[in-house]
């Protein structure tokens, strides 16, 4: 029996994952699927499927592409979730400052460098017309690091998705001083050349039953109150996020929508280049809209 190791952030949006796992599809294959959490951010994805240590990565749009043309030959197989992420803009709770406009030093807490929270940084700081050059970095692993540092009186900027960090804002562990969307659809699914080349059309049968899983779930009656018990979060605010939230359901990529995130990245200089699509898509099992 071979094992397809599939890893991804311990959190809402990677729900389908769970019932995947649970479903064992490709079992009769002689392929057994398991779920990875890995708490550290897409960074740190990006590493598993360099050091196969995974074979399919769950990771945000903006963190997969600036490590495809730092020489990752991952290849994205479709999306996970089709609409942006809401990062929410937090700094520790005693801390003085309530807005923005209130923040003398741009010091952000991440992951780690190329993770969302850090590349998101760079799409803050266009926005509000900060100079890149002002921005400084400090490493804190994951959420749990972050909430250590503010914890001790650091007072740096944390972005993370805000309904995973609600409980922390409403326990007053953190405080939220604004939201930053992605630009972009927010997940895409990316598997190793290497598990494209031993599994072949088993990665888009698998990529296609979590497609069916989401779809399924997406109308489940439960659906909330499943997610809120599973991951310990408040009913009200998982409800917010769905009404939010769309996961994505066939294997239909759009060219415009793609490039146009490709240009914004590389304004914002998370890219050097902007890529051509049939360097990093999976074009075999994908189809590509204009």
């Amino acid at each position: 029996m071979k094992t397809l190791r599939i890893i991804g952030v311990p959190e809402h949006f990677n729900f389908p994952f769970r019932l995947l796992e649970k479903d064992q599809p490709l079992k009769e294959k002689g392929v057994e699927i398991q779920w990875i959490d890995e708490s550290r951010g897409s960074g740190q994805m990006n590493l598993a499927l360099r050091n196969d240590e995974a074979e399919i990565a769950i990771l945000l749009t903006e963190s997969f592409l600036k490590d495809f043309e730092a020489g990752n030959p991952a290849k994205m197989i479709g999306y996970h979730v089709e609409t942006p992420l809401n990062w929410g803009i937090h700094i520790r709770a005693k801390s003085p400052v309530n807005s923005l406009y209130e923040l003398n030093k741009k010091h952000f807490l991440v992951s780690r460098m190329g993770s969302g929270s850090h590349l998101m940084a760079l799409v803050l700081a266009r926005r509000e017309g900060w100079k890149l050059e002002e921005l400084t970095f400090e490493m804190i692993g994951n959420m749990e690091g972050a909430k250590e540092v503010m914890d001790r009186g650091n007072d740096g900027i944390f972005l993370w998705e805000k309904y995973t960090t609600a409980a922390l804002v409403k326990s007053g562990t953190m405080k939220r001083i604004g939201e930053v969307p992605s630009p972009w659809p927010c997940f895409v699914m990316v598997a190793s050349e290497k598990a494209l080349s031993e599994f072949g059309d088993m990665i888009f049968e698998l990529r296609d039953k979590v497609y069916q899983i989401s779809k399924a779930f997406s109308k489940h009656e439960n659906r909330a109150a499943t997610l809120s018990a599973f991951y310990h979060l408040d009913l009200i605010d998982v409800e917010r996020w769905l009404e939010q939230t769309r996961w994505c359901t066939e294997g239909i990529v759009s060219r415009e929508e793609l490039e146009t995130a490709i240009k914004t990245m590389k304004e914002l200089g998370i890219l050097q280049n902007e890529l051509s699509l049939e360097y990093f898509l999976a074009l075999g099992g994908l189809s590509l809209k204009s």
